[in-house]
């Protein structure tokens, strides 16, 4: 496919996660359906990964840098980490579901990435699966 033919030649990219491992194990629950929301440090975006933009639509990259798939964002709030609720943490899709196991989880994911405090202001992305590529349409 040439880049002129390719809608998302200009499309912000980016992966989940902090490690391949963890990429690929966030792309397949947004594959499966079971997550369709994200969140990010308000501090950590600009530059290459600009804040999201409800209508917006970004290539999901796989833990390999490979185009994977299409999300639209359908929501984005900015919000303290200690104002997230449970539904939201539900939307995110992992581990078993619970506010609980999302606190735990996205408490020491920030700890990794810069520093965790309750009032750290997070972008809050609710989004939907537009498309998947196909793994040989899936150029790095």
């Amino acid at each position: 496919m040439s880049q002129a033919a390719d809608p998302y030649a200009d499309a912000v990219t980016f992966r989940f996660g902090d490690s391949p491992e963890l990429a690929d194990e966030l792309l397949a629950l947004v594959l499966s359906g079971r997550k369709t929301a994200t969140c990010g440090a308000l501090r950590d975006y600009g530059g290459a990964e600009p804040v999201p933009e409800v209508g917006r639509r970004d290539v999901v990259l796989d833990g390999s840098g490979r185009r994977a798939a299409v999300i639209e964002t359908v929501e984005a709030i900015v919000r303290r980490f200690d104002e997230v609720d449970a539904d939201f943490a539900r939307d995110e899709g992992e581990g078993d579901l619970s506010y609980e196991y999302w606190r735990d989880a996205h408490q020491a994911y920030f700890e990794r990435n810069g520093g965790y405090s309750p009032d750290m202001k997070l972008v809050c992305e609710r989004f939907r699966l537009v498309e998947v590529f196909a793994q040989d349409d899936a150029k790095v």
